[in-house]
């Protein structure tokens, strides 16, 4: 165990926040990112005439919908500590260094990092189930920890 994250964890008062509600909130935040394509789509996927025709469409705004996501966590993570979900699950992230909310920098490298971490099977996320911090690799890049607020 990393004695100076235990130090800081013990020091602020703050208490790693559980898998099961950091599921939750990327639930929630992947449901508001989803809902608002499906609206933006919604006339072009009624008019599709076969499933090969609304995978098309999906697929030309694949980078628009990572694009929003790096923009949505950045901001929120950056402005708040938090992102909707994790608002709502009454989470926040913190610096390691601070824990303090993430400065721009680290907000927009956890915002890219979340990305990889589940374009590989979802490894990134997975990782946090093995880690002593529940850290996943976005998490470890930007040297962040979710903790309960």
């Amino acid at each position: 165990m990393n004695e100076v994250i235990e130090e800081r964890l013990y020091s602020s008062g703050m208490e790693l926040a559980p898998l099961g509600k950091r599921a939750l909130a990327y639930m929630i935040d992947d449901m508001l990112i989803s809902m608002l394509f499906v609206i933006m789509l919604w006339t072009p996927i009624e008019q599709a005439q076969s499933v090969e025709e609304v995978a098309a469409i999906v697929n030309s705004v694949w980078l628009y919908m990572v694009m929003t996501q790096i923009l949505y966590h950045t901001w929120f993570v950056w402005q708040y500590g938090a992102s909707l979900g994790k608002m709502a699950m009454k989470m926040q992230v913190v610096e390691i260094e601070t824990m303090t909310k993430p400065r721009l920098a680290v907000a927009f490298n956890r915002a890219v990092f979340r990305i990889v971490s589940g374009m590989i099977f979802y490894l990134g996320f997975v990782w946090a189930f093995f880690d002593p911090y529940r850290q996943t690799w976005h998490d470890k890049t930007a040297s962040t920890l979710v903790v309960d607020a």
